[in-house]
């Protein structure tokens, strides 16, 4: 393949960066960051990668240099320090569609920093009343965790609710924000 025909296959780059809640994945195209993986060893690394390739066509490139993905790292570390509440980070959503992505995007746009949503409560608001179980599928198919704040997201009898990056990130996630006490151990 000459490489004019390499400029038209989706270019994604990927980084990961060190949380307080482990090494995250940070996946980009030239649309925004598309994809965030919990617990990145390289295992875990390997397959969200491979992944990415066949979803979306090309290979991904590691670049943490590239000039979206050093914002996205940026924004991703102050927040973790507790110097940043909200993203403002263009979003790719080609991972996720329908009422999965409907839900993602109230969550992302209606959710704040420091505040908590029912699964039934976001159902109502993208006019789905019955749907708190489909939210909790939604939630457990984030392509963009952290970001697009599904830890925000619990359980209406107060329960903390399922998390794909397992219960003690959201914990430590949801004391980072204030909505809990910091975890004692």
């Amino acid at each position: 393949m000459d490489s004019h025909g390499q400029q038209d296959e989706q270019r994604i780059v990927w980084a990961v960066v060190d949380t307080g809640i482990g090494p995250l994945l940070l996946a980009a195209t030239r649309e925004g960051l598309v994809n965030v993986v919990f617990h990145a060893t390289d295992a875990v690394r390997h397959r969200a990668l491979g992944r990415l390739a066949s979803r979306l066509g090309g290979e991904p490139v590691e670049a943490p240099g590239s000039p979206l993905l050093a914002e996205a790292i940026r924004q991703v570390e102050a927040y973790f320090a507790g110097e940043r509440r909200a993203f403002e980070l263009p979003l790719d959503w080609s991972l996720i569609s329908g009422f999965n992505r409907q839900v993602l995007r109230e969550l992302a746009a209606g959710v704040p920093f420091g505040q908590v949503v029912g699964y039934g409560d976001l159902a109502r608001r993208v006019g789905q009343p019955g749907a708190s179980q489909a939210v909790g599928a939604a939630m457990g198919s984030n392509p963009l965790p952290v970001v697009v704040p599904c830890h925000r997201v619990v359980e209406s009898d107060g329960g903390i609710g399922g998390f794909g990056g397992g219960l003690e990130a959201k914990r430590k996630l949801l004391a980072l924000e204030g909505v809990l006490p910091e975890p004692l151990f």
